[in-house]
């Protein structure tokens, strides 16, 4: 059990617990980013990559997917403590060479935490595990892109294939891999966006006609008030924090709705301006609502309630542009007033004034993270959200509109670029158009399908395109088990994680160039491109050396292996795309909507944004070709007595999957991440005190699927009553793979169900001892549980 193994490097008993700030950035971000920069990559190196990052002549940060100022607007330090924390990652001069591979056996390396995993530096040759081996050995491009051809061609059929996506990768790689994958003969493209905003993109599609956001960065700016609801984005997007402090400036309210009241809610100290220095900053939200874990949708029906009630609506856009509202409106009228309360932990009395500050608002921007899209009632809660802007007419008009914040620098561009497993019918017709063959027709699997596929038999090989799968994903034993059991793995990669040591028969590291560094291709210097979280694509050019000689670019990986295991079948020409990325770019200008142009409008400085009907022209292409007003029941979660809900989210000290260190500034946590917070009354309720230490317990279908998180710290914090909070993906192991959100199957990790129990007095197997033997040949299709059941 990988648990036993954490002191290796670093020591638990080290942990300190601080009080939480009650601001976020100033001068210790800075600080900090300049330490860690100069760590890594040395004072000449850190100035070489930050004064890059986020310019329009430089780099996309490989971090979040905030989007820049005009190019004539942007700082001279157009980046935040986390992106330059994701620079020195990946500009470190550390190296894990061949000889790092021999010294350490996989299981040596598995024994390790994914902190120190990722401190081992760049990986400088292709790598490869033989069937039976313990130890990685080099291997040559040519070898290992033809040793995975041969592999996908021993298939029975494509569908027993896996291509995943992280969202790191570029609009040209992306649109590439996609084209093999159709190419191979299949649509199994999963990606990060199935586990984190999957329940945005189908809610909106639904309900405006498209799954993006419907405002730019001028109309945060522009907007009256901004609602920011599930959501940190201190931790997770800094860079927002510049923006919202525009918009106060310019005299917007900003209602914060979560659990936690993170310092990134309360107040900002902008470290390039003086009151940021040596004033107090800047005060962010005029009100917080402490929302109980999963009382969104109920609150968002309160807030419709009270404008119904107010006649607080936009009745011309109502009657021109929308469907439904009619049965919107009879269903808030019936709202249970004290089922609201009772489910969101908040008075009528708050949410009636922050209602007002709806009521009041011009213009309202509406803005939400994976705090709202991970519970099994997303979708829905989704288009509640999308009511409410629609209720007021807060879509397609300056300051206004919808504001899903992507946690992943291009996990929209991907996406763009037809990742995605149920790609629409258009964007295959375009293909067959562009390149002559007609790409399969079916859904593939998505990240949860496609685990069930491994774990079942019925894939056979997986491929990572960037990311760290087995961290990211649900249901960490039965990914790992599920992964060993394929006859090929292979992870296309910068560093070493976790998924590396999670093989299959026979699995390849390749190991590729990053945005930081330079990529020269027979044609010449290359760029690639990306999109942001407003539509807004842009080129992204890297100033450094390779990291090894031995580095291929993402495209150059694909396209070698598209070569050794398509050959010229359909007469694609492969070599030409990787010699000059300007031959994939006229291909996305024929097949991506949206795109035409394309070489020349990403090279204007800034890009272009992306046509976005509800957006530009208040159109949406939906069935009825109105906005769609849905009706959703108030759902809500059960819980046990003893039992408490568990959310999982990020330390201030990681990005996702990657743990950049072991400080979690803003919440008060040095030293260590096994931490638990909770109310002081819940601590008290359940038995325990302060400092305890605890095993994190659910249970899935009864008692017969016990999931064990063991060994975690009691914090007391200020959150909800019956809620809990921990960071991930220590986390993943406890949310069951079959507990997804209804509509996206989107894995509902900020929703679950966990007892805690005094470590020592374990009663059952820890998830790592459960075999497939133990979970039943039909464990996929359980029924949801009493335990964890929306009624």
């Amino acid at each position: 059990m990988r648990g036993n193994h954490e002191k290796r490097d670093y020591d638990e008993a080290d942990l300190e617990v601080r009080a939480p700030k009650d601001h976020a950035v100033g001068v210790p971000a800075v600080a900090v980013s300049l330490t860690r920069s100069f760590e890594s990559m040395g004072v000449v190196r850190s100035a070489e990559t930050l004064r890059e990052l986020n310019q329009a002549h430089g780099f996309d940060c490989m971090s979040c997917a905030w989007p820049d100022p005009e190019p004539g607007e942007r700082s001279f330090a157009e980046f935040c403590e986390n992106g330059a924390k994701a620079v020195a990652e990946e500009g470190t001069r550390t190296r894990a060479t061949p000889d790092f591979f021999a010294r350490h056996s996989i299981a040596d390396l598995d024994s390790h935490t994914e902190h120190w995993l990722g401190r081992q530096g760049r990986i400088t040759h292709p790598m490869v595990k033989w069937p039976g081996a313990t130890h990685y050995v080099p291997i040559g491009w040519d070898r290992a892109s033809a040793l995975i051809g041969a592999q996908l061609n021993a298939l029975e059929r494509p569908d027993q294939a896996i291509f995943y996506t992280s969202g790191r990768a570029s609009n040209e790689a992306a649109f590439t891999y996609q084209l093999f994958a159709r190419a191979f003969g299949t649509n199994n493209l999963p990606d990060c966006s199935n586990m984190c905003h999957e329940s945005t993109s189908i809610a909106l599609a639904e309900s405006i006609g498209i799954g993006k956001a419907s405002v730019t960065l001028d109309d945060v700016y522009a907007a009256k008030l901004i609602v920011l609801q599930g959501q940190n984005p201190g931790t997770n997007h800094p860079r927002m924090l510049t923006a919202l402090e525009q918009a106060k400036r310019n005299g917007a309210k900003i209602l914060t709705i979560n659990p936690l009241r993170e310092a990134g809610l309360v107040r900002f100290k902008n470290p390039q301006a003086a009151r940021g220095v040596i004033g107090s900053g800047t005060d962010l939200s005029d009100l917080h609502l402490p929302i109980a874990i999963n009382g969104d949708l109920a609150l968002l029906q309160a807030f419709g309630a009270l404008l119904v009630e107010w006649d607080a609506l936009d009745h011309e856009f109502l009657d021109r542009y929308t469907s439904g509202f009619e049965q919107w409106q009879a269903h808030v009228r019936e709202i249970d007033w004290e089922v609201v309360t009772t489910t969101t932990g908040l008075s009528r009395r708050r949410i009636t004034e922050a209602a007002r500050m709806l009521r009041d608002s011009e213009a309202t921007v509406f803005c939400w993270a994976m705090g709202l899209t991970q519970h099994r009632n997303s979708v829905a809660t989704i288009k509640e959200v999308t009511n409410i802007a629609l209720a007021q007419g807060n879509i397609g008009k300056p300051g206004a509109g919808l504001l899903p914040v992507r946690g992943h620098s291009n996990v929209q561009g991907d996406r763009t670029m037809g990742i995605w497993e149920r790609v629409p019918q258009h964007f295959l017709d375009a293909i067959e158009r562009e390149f002559g063959f007609d790409p399969p027709r079916e859904n593939g699997c998505d990240t949860v399908d496609s685990i069930r596929s491994m774990r079942d038999g019925r894939a056979q090989f997986f491929l990572g395109l960037g990311g760290n799968f087995v961290q990211a994903a649900p249901d960490t034993a039965v990914t790992t088990s599920a992964l060993r059991k394929t006859k090929m793995t292979v992870h296309i990669s910068t560093k070493l994680n976790r998924s590396h040591l999670v093989c299959g028969e026979t699995a390849l590291i390749l190991p590729t160039k990053g945005r930081t560094e330079q990529d020269i291709q027979a044609g010449g210097a290359q760029y690639i491109s990306v999109e942001d979280s407003t539509c807004s694509v842009h080129a992204s050019r890297g100033p450094l050396t390779p990291a090894s000689p031995h580095l291929e670019s993402e495209v150059g990986i694909i396209t070698r292996i598209a070569e050794a295991t398509l050959g010229d079948r359909y007469g694609i020409d492969w070599r030409g795309m990787r010699a000059d990325y300007a031959t994939i770019r006229a291909h996305i200008s024929r097949v991506v909507p949206g795109c035409e142009g394309y070489e020349v409008n990403v090279r204007r400085p800034g890009g272009f944004v992306l046509p976005h009907p509800p957006r530009d022209s208040r159109t949406f292409e939906t069935g009825s070709g109105r906005a769609e007003f849905a009706v959703s029941p108030i759902e809500v979660l059960q819980v046990p007595p003893g039992h408490v809900i568990l959310q999982t989210f990020r330390s201030h000290d990681q990005f996702n999957t990657t743990i950049y260190g072991l400080s979690d500034r803003y919440r008060g946590i040095e030293g260590g991440r096994r931490v638990v917070f909770l109310h002081r009354d819940d601590i008290a309720a359940l038995g325990f005190d302060d400092g305890d230490m605890v095993n994190l317990v659910t249970r899935w279908d009864g008692d017969t699927c016990v999931r064990r998180a063991p060994s975690f710290r009691i914090v007391e914090y200020a959150i909800p009553r019956g809620c809990a909070a921990a960071y991930y993906p220590e986390t993943n192991p406890l949310v069951p793979l079959d507990s997804t959100a209804i509509g996206s199957n989107c894995p509902t990790s900020k929703s679950i169900v966990v007892a805690l129990e005094p470590v020592g007095a374990e009663h059952s197997p820890a998830p790592e001892e459960l075999g497939q033997s133990d979970l039943g040949a039909d464990w996929s299709h359980k029924s949801v549980p009493q335990l964890h059941h929306l009624s």
